[in-house]
């Protein structure tokens, strides 16, 4: 064979392997990715890392796979010094709870011997051990469980692995691990890839911060987008605009999109989700005789047991009634296999309904309900709202102090009575023309006092929407929030004039919203009647917390029964989506980074290496497709 033909041959078979690889969506670039100097230049989206970090589940996969690979978001450490005691991380268990326990006795059959599972072979000692891995870690073995992500948040405490540092190097080795195994991406090729990052829509700006330096600066990623988890959702299922309701496993969000902005005062975030329901549904076959009499919050694999019950036996259907026979199995490693029979009535209706309960879920002491704040602010971000509001002009400073002394909280915003000059009435007038000049006469409408067309009701509706501006990251109590901010009842009447704001806004958010008035919340706090009209007739579910037959028919009877009678004459139909062209609500999100990967408008919101390396966290106030 000559020279020409080995040389022939060689390459027919690099080729071979070429296809191979790319068959596998495995495909190596053969050139590193530079930072190219036009941020309009074309990307190949199966480059692109979309990553959906969840309070139970790690969602991650290239923005060209149809379905992401998802893992038990959860880490084992073994521990350094072995005997100590260990520390584990609750699932299904939490602060606050108050509940009874009520066993009755039954035999269960065995099925086998042996059931077949088996702990995780820790005999070459690993470092740590992730996902299912970590789930079936032996109780005897010195290994502590994480979960880096608690309530949607960063999971800190004062406990071991509670620190910033620690739970970051959780992340960082769950991510990677899961990158290099279920990606087949290796780190050292990291480089040649981008990243899009999915963060909770009430974000911590200093988290996020962290967890953009970590995916660029330590992992490696050439590139980074950040968006926001409602946003993602939108694109992912096709609309343009909805009332996006994710309910998740540790925490349920609500928030109003349009048009790929997510609007401010309708986020609102709570502090249960389908952990919850998981724990309430067990509280309820307690008091119905739960014949596995050994089952525990605190062991993992008992928690497994719950989640996959509540999700084989609840639902929201109310045609069905009356006692149902059911049976379910137990393997657990290190144990024979066990059939378990028993009966449940309406225990698998009212589990679910603790949602629009939440009372229900026993938790006391906790707080239920975030809203939106304004940061803390960072010294890597000089402009930041604390700079706008020291470098306000003498204007808006006299505007400022007219607000703070002449608003009242009383189911609304109602300026006071108050004798002007006419200077300070030009001055006031003059800087609000020209900062709330497109926007005034929408809020206006939308604020305005039961006489229009007098000097304080107009000066009342450009005032309001000036302190939006002023106070950008504030929290902005609409009706909603003052009909449920008394404590004890559902009344509608307002709350005292003398109650400060701070007060009103704690105790809202001390205050279990049930998922149906969270809805109604956030849609009145839209800015006109025209974008409610649009959230009511789309409202989309997205996460695995509300996936109960006949979910949707429920909680659309339920929005449909207490949204405000003027809107029942003009909405012409209120529609709730659980199913968007046959997705699987969990993975909406996740699509939606994908798809906005492939878009031609995200090319100018990369954040690359060495920009942030440069500039650091003033990238995400420049590239951000929402307000930093």
């Amino acid at each position: 064979m000559t020279q020409a033909e080995k040389g022939e041959a060689e390459n027919g078979k690099d080729k071979e392997r070429e296809r191979e690889r790319e068959q596998r969506g495995a495909k190596r670039p053969i050139v590193p990715a530079a930072v190219p100097e036009s941020l309009q230049e074309q990307i190949q989206s199966n480059f692109i890392v979309v990553i959906h970090p969840g309070s139970a589940t790690l969602r991650l996969g290239r923005a060209t796979d149809t379905l992401p690979v998802g893992i038990p978001h959860v880490i084992a450490r073994r521990q350094r010094q072995p005997g100590q005691a260990a520390c584990r991380d609750s699932w299904l268990l939490r602060d606050g709870l108050n509940a009874r326990s009520y066993n009755r006795q039954m035999r269960p059959a065995i099925l086998d011997h042996s059931s077949g599972a088996k702990w995780t072979n820790t005999a070459n000692h690993p470092e740590f051990l992730v996902g299912e891995e970590a789930l079936y870690v032996n109780p005897l073995d010195s290994y502590n469980i994480h979960w880096p992500i608690r309530r949607g948040q960063l999971n800190l405490h004062a406990g071991p692995g509670g620190s910033l540092t620690a739970v970051l190097a959780d992340l960082e080795v769950i991510w990677s691990h899961a990158i290099q195994k279920y990606l087949e991406i290796p780190l050292k090729d990291l480089k040649y890839y981008r990243c899009i990052l999915l963060i909770p829509d009430i974000y911590n700006k200093q988290h996020v911060k962290e967890l953009v330096n970590m995916i660029l600066m330590k992992m490696g990623f050439s590139g980074i987008i950040v968006h926001q988890e409602s946003v993602c959702a939108t694109f992912g299922s096709g609309l343009s605009s909805a009332c996006i309701v994710d309910v998740g496993d540790q925490k349920t969000s609500v928030c109003c999109v349009e048009d790929g902005v997510s609007h401010r005062n309708t986020r609102l975030c709570l502090a249960y989700g389908g952990s919850d329901v998981s724990r309430c549904f067990y509280w309820l076959m307690q008091r119905a005789g739960f014949p596995y009499r050994d089952c525990q919050l605190t062991n993992k694999l008992d928690c497994l047991l719950l989640q996959h019950l509540k999700e084989t036996f609840c639902h929201l259907d109310q045609d069905i009634s009356g006692l149902q026979d059911h049976e379910f199995q137990i393997r657990h490693p290190d144990s024979p296999a066990l059939l378990y029979q028993f009966r449940l009535g309406d225990e698998k209706l009212q589990a679910p309904m603790a949602l629009f309960y939440p009372a229900t879920f026993g938790i006391v002491g906790q707080k239920m309900t975030t809203l939106q704040h304004r940061s803390q602010g960072d010294p890597e971000d000089p402009h930041d709202e604390h700079y706008l509001l020291a470098t306000q002009s003498k204007q808006e400073q006299c505007l400022r102090r007219l607000l703070n002394n002449g608003i009242d909280t009383s189911g609304g915003f109602e300026i006071k009575t108050l004798t002007l000059n006419q200077k300070l009435y030009e001055a006031a007038m003059q800087c609000l023309t020209s900062l709330c000049k497109k926007s005034a006469k929408a809020t206006a409408d939308r604020k305005s006092m039961s006489k229009p067309g007098t000097y304080e009701g107009d000066l009342r509706g450009q005032a309001t929407d000036i302190s939006e501006r002023i106070y950008p990251q504030e929290v902005e109590l609409g009706s909603s929030q003052s009909d449920c901010m008394i404590s004890g009842n559902d009344s509608e009447e307002p709350l005292s004039a003398h109650m400060s704001r701070k007060t009103a806004i704690s105790q809202f958010e001390g205050k279990a919203l049930g998922l149906d008035k969270a809805i109604l919340h956030s849609i009145d706090c839209c800015a006109s009647d025209d974008t409610k009209k649009k959230m009511y007739s789309s409202i989309l579910v997205v996460g695995g917390g509300l996936m109960f037959h006949k979910a949707q028919e429920f909680l659309q009877h339920r929005i449909l029964n207490k949204m405000p009678p003027s809107f029942r004459r003009v909405v012409e139909n209120v529609e709730v989506i659980t199913r968007p062209k046959d997705m699987d609500p969990r993975l909406i999100a996740w699509k939606g980074g994908a798809v906005l990967a492939c878009l031609d408008t995200t090319q100018e919101l990369w954040i690359y290496q060495r920009e942030w390396q440069r500039f650091g966290v003033r990238m995400l106030r420049e590239r951000a497709a929402f307000v930093w």
